[in-house]
């Protein structure tokens, strides 16, 4: 079966992130046949457009993109391609796994969370007002009872089926009582479909905490948007960083795997960047799309390079450029699945 799949190579070091991926997905025998789309600040300087309709017909006909990262300007310009692709194709869930590997200096060792974030609506639906006699800017948190639903129903069903034992619910109820309120409400009233799954629930500067101190007491967490886009970060900085981890946003009918770093223009070019995070976003894809055996051949190389250490990027101490990383972690994908 040959897979087509969008392709966005992205801005910055995306494009070389992604040559190293395509390396490795080429090295697990499963065939690809890549549909390429420009998008973010390289579209938006040809075309005046960051998210061009050419991508999202492209995405909606092959049904799954694979994505590098994309520039958004801090403060002014336009607004987020990201936010806006996972708007437009209604990609609901935000699927951050943080997962310890070997060699990343990081604090603590064997983590393995599972993030689930609501990816549409909360604080970054982009309703905003501006008052400029008053100079007050507002910005609406808009939290339904459909969006919880499904993102909290879908935390649930992945969590089971991954036969993983706990799930926790992140708000803030205690303060905003309407939209946190509704949303601790509604996972409460879910959890008794799930007997074996233990629910339970923090306040998110709690759980901001707990991560820090008490990490391998987690298991898998679901949040709304804004509070899952800084929970998922703070867990990445648990096991290595940005760099380290990988990213889906999944709906009902299309699914993005993203590398969730920025684009890191001071470096674009110089073969320095690490592409294990948008590999291991390439492995969430391959199980996507039933791939399995490729996806634990792609795993466990990640595991036996990252042990034994000689083949690192700079980031960790390493020598290795982008390319040099890559084709090792290649080579080892394919001995894996030949023995």
């Amino acid at each position: 079966m040959v897979y087509t799949i969008t392709l966005l190579a992205g801005d910055g070091i995306g494009p070389e992130v992604i040559d190293a991926t395509l390396q490795v997905l080429d090295a697990t025998g499963v065939d690809f046949d890549w549909d390429e789309q420009t998008a973010g600040m390289a579209a938006y300087e040809t075309g005046g457009d960051p998210l061009p309709e050419a991508v999202i017909e492209s995405i909606r006909r092959n049904k799954v993109a694979l994505k590098g990262p994309l520039t958004t300007p801090v403060g002014t310009g336009f607004r987020s391609a990201n936010v806006q692709l996972r708007q437009t194709l209604d990609l609901y869930a935000n699927v951050r796994p943080c997962v310890s590997l070997p060699n990343t200096r990081a604090r603590y060792e064997d983590i393995d969370l599972l993030i689930f974030r609501e990816n549409t609506e909360g604080l970054y639906a982009g309703i905003e007002y501006f008052d400029a006699r008053n100079q007050i800017a507002d910005s609406i948190n808009r939290i339904t009872r459909t969006g919880s639903e499904r993102i909290i129903k879908f935390a649930f069903e992945q969590a089971t089926q991954m036969d993983r034992e706990r799930l926790t619910l992140v708000h803030k109820a205690n303060i905003l009582k309407e939209t946190g309120g509704m949303f601790l409400g509604i996972g409460r009233e879910i959890a008794p479909d799930y007997p074996d799954l233990t629910f339970d629930d923090r306040i998110v500067d709690n759980m901001a905490m707990q991560l820090v101190v008490y990490p391998e007491r987690y298991d898998c967490i679901v949040t709304t948007n804004l509070f899952g886009d800084i929970l998922s970060d703070l867990a990445a900085g648990l096991v290595g960083g940005l760099g380290v981890t990988g990213g889906a946003n999944i709906g009902d009918e299309y699914a993005v795997f993203e590398a969730v770093h920025g684009s890191a223009p001071d470096i674009a070019g110089q073969g320095k960047a690490n592409p294990t995070a948008m590999i291991r976003s390439a492995e969430m894809m391959l199980r996507y799309l039933g791939e399995k055996d490729a996806a634990n051949a792609v795993r466990t190389a990640i595991f036996e390079v990252y042990a034994e250490g000689e083949h690192l990027t700079a980031d960790l101490g390493g020598s290795a450029s982008t390319s040099e990383f890559a084709q090792h972690l290649a080579s080892t994908v394919a001995s894996t699945i030949a023995a």
